[in-house]
């Protein structure tokens, strides 16, 4: 039997909203905090539609890290896991809002509590009871957080369980673009679920051909791959079958945290159907096809209002 609990591990910080969209982040008057952080989101869309959910970070000692603890936990998920430091402060994230629900970010993590996160806090029975484990490329930069997600990623293995791999690649928190890119794909092949957007699948492969970036990206333990276009739908592919859903037309209010929505609508839909790392290979185009048609209509709803968790639904 597969077990209960999605497991993310990475950055929880605050995204500071801005409360006038289509400017600059100069012309924004004012910044309202909500929830963030792409393992975080990810949590919070699995328990937002029923599943369980646990966060692997660190918060700062601080009143932002207070508050994300009690509102992560409000929200349905395990934050028992999530120990508080006074070694650096809880991360913020400003954002900036285009007409178009388009964001720009600017960080303030150097270091953030979350990046000592280090491999001897992360105990593998945690994850006796686990479904999944995901992760992002944000908590992979030189940091004791780096080491926390092999130790995790080894015990979420041993466990049998899946493990998810979204690069979320933020180009502003790595030194060079190269780091950054040679990262993922140390990482990558542990994965047994991609997750790739069409804004990241040039930089990663080469190529803007999904079809032709295939054959490097089935690699490893990688045997589902996600592949988001924005309103232009999505698709799912295993070696055997592939699936797409195009996207139902809404007006984009906010699209933070729309990426995270998707992927952890997703996870819960495979644990729905009992999926496990051994049945991804065998998942049929109609059942691709029909997942990926509920996590779009998740992401409509998320995007037509502000912030990420806070816009989730709780059905599908």
């Amino acid at each position: 039997m597969p077990g209960q609990t999605l497991f993310s591990i990475g950055e929880a910080l605050i995204d500071m909203i801005p409360t006038r969209s289509g400017c600059e982040f100069a012309e924004v008057p004012s910044f309202m905090p909500r929830i963030g952080g792409a393992p975080a989101n990810v949590c919070g869309a699995f328990a937002r539609l029923g599943g369980q959910a646990a966060l692997l970070t660190q918060l700062g000692n601080d009143p932002f890290g207070h508050m994300l603890a009690d509102r992560l936990a409000g929200y349905g998920i395990d934050v028992s896991h999530v120990p508080f430091t006074d070694a650096a402060n809880t991360a913020l994230a400003f954002v900036s809002l285009g007409a178009n629900g388009s964001r720009t970010f600017s960080f303030y993590r150097n270091p953030s509590a979350d990046l000592l996160y280090a491999a001897d806090q992360i105990d593998p029975d945690w994850f006796r009871d686990a479904f999944a484990l995901h992760f992002c490329s944000v908590g992979l930069v030189e940091s004791p957080m780096r080491g926390a997600h092999s130790a995790a990623i080894r015990a979420a293995q041993d466990a049998g369980a899946i493990v998810s791999f979204d690069p979320n690649l933020r180009f502003p928190l790595w030194p060079d673009r190269e780091a950054l890119r040679r990262t993922v794909w140390e990482f990558l092949p542990q994965a047994d679920i991609l997750k790739i957007s069409d804004e990241e699948l040039e930089f990663l492969t080469g190529t803007a051909d999904i079809r032709a970036a295939l054959p490097a990206l089935f690699t490893g333990h990688v045997q589902l791959i996600v592949y988001t276009c924005g309103s232009e739908g999505a698709y799912a592919f295993t070696r055997a079958a592939e699936g797409f859903a195009p996207c139902t037309p809404v007006r984009a209010v906010d699209t933070t945290g729309a990426g995270d929505g998707f992927i952890g609508s997703f996870l819960w839909q495979l644990h729905r159907a009992g999926v496990t790392a051994a049945s991804l290979p065998g998942l049929s185009a109609e059942t691709l096809t029909e997942v990926l048609r509920l996590s779009n209509a998740f992401c409509g709803v998320s995007i037509q209002a502000h912030g990420a968790i806070d816009s989730y639904p709780t059905s599908l």
